[in-house]
């Protein structure tokens, strides 16, 4: 016998919205997790007041009003606008590549010359058919953007040679000719005000979640508790990898406490040379401009993806689209569950993307109940 309208697996973002316009319909709702905690990737741990993303930093920003005003109507956001710098080797450079960064480059100082430094170097290397990633950036912003800003810090996230990924990777590069660090162009950006776990717990107040909870583990029974299945996890897995593996890039996380109270002076630094072995260093509390005597700092290492590590970025190519497609179709035939969120659909969200989608899906399928 049924106990719920829909059981929702996973409490990340997706799930955590979809199950709170559930809730608000009237609908009985569980939410089972296999982690410890709720939220998914963007989970918080509270260490002496500082609020640390477990899994990488996440920044809100969206130019989608209704979105904005959703999450904020859970809790409210801060300020925060997400201005990054850049290391290579004793250099420091501002991102995104703006009139600060091009200054540090070159000395220039009006746009028109730092077009036409990028025009110069170009026009010199005669790419006219771009074969590959680097060929592609190169025919972009030339030489010294490339080689300092991005061939290093690529190779690291993509774990191979930038003259061996395709070039459609790059499909441009963003060159602002102002003086704006500003990373995101979105008109609304910030942190909530006592971290993203406050926003799932006011999402999934009132419903009923189950941690520690494998959906593998017991398929059968927990589907049976439900109307309807939710699913947010991998989509390969739900069908046990019959068409193999979709590939991912994941990451590894180096967290470390520090008895001073400011390491670096901002939140995100990138490190752009290859040989440095992360990619970027976080320091929380600038994410809610603590004031805290000492600090968090993490070193995020990109890493191949292999069953059990946590798939971050999805591999969009030709290969992992085609099995993608094989599993997509099993996956309409369903009528009793729906898939939503970044790994049921192998692709990548930002979080503004996540509640939209959410929100889109319930609602229709909320209708479709009645």
């Amino acid at each position: 016998m049924t106990e719920f309208d829909f059981l929702i697996v996973g409490s990340g973002l997706f799930g955590a919205v979809f199950a709170r316009e559930c809730r608000k319909a009237g609908k009985k709702v569980l939410v089972i997790d296999r982690r410890q905690h709720s939220g998914g990737n963007v989970f918080c741990e509270n260490v002496n007041g500082i609020n640390v993303h477990k899994y990488g930093a996440h920044i809100f920003h969206t130019n989608d009003k209704p979105i904005w005003d959703y999450v904020n109507s859970f809790v409210m956001f801060n300020n925060y606008v997400n201005s990054p710098l850049a290391v290579y080797k004793d250099e420091l450079y501002n991102l995104p590549f703006n009139m600060n960064t091009f200054h540090q480059l070159w000395k220039v100082k009006t746009p028109q010359e730092a077009k036409d430094k990028i025009a110069e170097q170009v026009a010199a290397l005669h790419i006219s058919d771009p074969q590959n990633l680097e060929e592609q950036a190169l025919s972009l912003v030339g030489v010294d953007i490339y080689e300092k800003l991005i061939k290093g810090y690529t190779e690291k996230q993509w774990g191979r040679k930038a003259s061996e990924l395709p070039a459609f990777i790059i499909k441009r590069l963003p060159l602002r000719f102002t003086y704006n660090n500003n990373y995101f162009n979105d008109k609304y950006q910030g942190i909530p005000i006592g971290g993203y776990n406050l926003l799932i717990d006011r999402l999934l107040e009132g419903i009923e979640v189950r941690l520690n909870t494998d959906f593998f583990s017991a398929r059968e029974e927990l589907s049976a508790l439900a109307k309807r299945v939710v699913f947010t996890g991998q989509l390969d897995e739900f069908y046990n990898y019959r068409f193999g593996m979709l590939e991912y890039r994941s990451l590894r996380f180096e967290h470390q406490e520090l008895t001073t109270d400011n390491y670096q002076g901002n939140a995100v630094v990138n490190y752009t040379e290859r040989e440095v072995p992360y990619t970027r260093i976080i320091e929380h509390k600038h994410f809610e401009f603590g004031q805290q005597p000492t600090t968090i700092i993490t070193r995020e290492y990109p890493q191949e993806w292999t069953k059990g590590l946590e798939p971050y970025y999805p591999i969009n190519d030709d290969t992992n689209a085609g099995v993608y497609k094989k599993y997509k179709e099993l996956a309409d035939k369903e009528t009793d569950v729906i898939f939503g969120g970044r790994l049921a659909e192998y692709r990548y969200y930002d979080m503004h993307q996540v509640v939209g989608s959410a929100l889109h899906m319930v609602r229709q399928h909320l209708k479709t109940s009645e």
